[in-house]
């Protein structure tokens, strides 16, 4: 039986891992653009709540956004930096309630996966394209590419990468025995 301070220490080595996996794919995908990024961001999410649990996935989620700030990848305009990490959030909250566990069945895998795709695109949708882009002095040109970028390729990146996160996380899981 491991004692309290043994698996406090094992979650924060996972969740730094997985923290470290996400920095490292965001600086090696940055070039191939936001398709590509944001499905790997979103597979790292995906494993990271299904692996080692929702605080985990929440820590990841959450830094995510501010690191690709600091990296310079995606917007950099640091007001939209806590909508990111909001989508984030309902992202892995999402898929960690409703998909969590040993062994649920594929219909409810996939009807989360779903869920937490359709929850993080809207929740993006809703922040940066009708709130921040209605209330940030911007100008015509930023608020079409936040437009564009914050409406079906958020989508589409959560369904890719949570797809590769609901095939990866359960062979993860069992090479951490759990």
């Amino acid at each position: 039986m491991h004692s309290i301070a043994s698996k406090r220490a094992l979650w924060i080595t996972e969740t730094a891992v997985m923290t470290a996996l996400l920095l490292i794919l965001q600086i090696t995908t940055k070039a191939a653009g936001q398709y590509v990024t944001g499905s790997c961001v979103n597979a790292v999410l995906a494993v990271s709540v299904l692996a080692s649990g929702v605080w985990s996935g929440a820590v990841v989620a959450l830094l995510s956004p501010f690191f690709a700030f600091l990296l310079g990848i995606g917007p950099q305009l640091l007001p939209i930096v806590p909508s990111i990490a909001v989508g984030n959030l309902v992202f892995v909250l999402l898929l960690g309630l409703l998909a969590a566990g040993r062994e649920i069945p594929s219909w409810r895998a996939g009807a989360a996966w779903l869920a937490a795709a359709a929850g993080k695109s809207a929740v993006l949708y809703l922040l940066v394209v009708k709130l921040l882009c209605a209330v940030l002095p911007l100008q015509e040109p930023q608020i079409a590419v936040f437009s564009a970028m914050f409406s079906y390729p958020q989508l589409v990146t959560a369904l890719v990468g949570g797809g590769i996160g609901l095939l990866l996380a359960p062979m993860l899981r069992r090479a951490m025995k759990r």
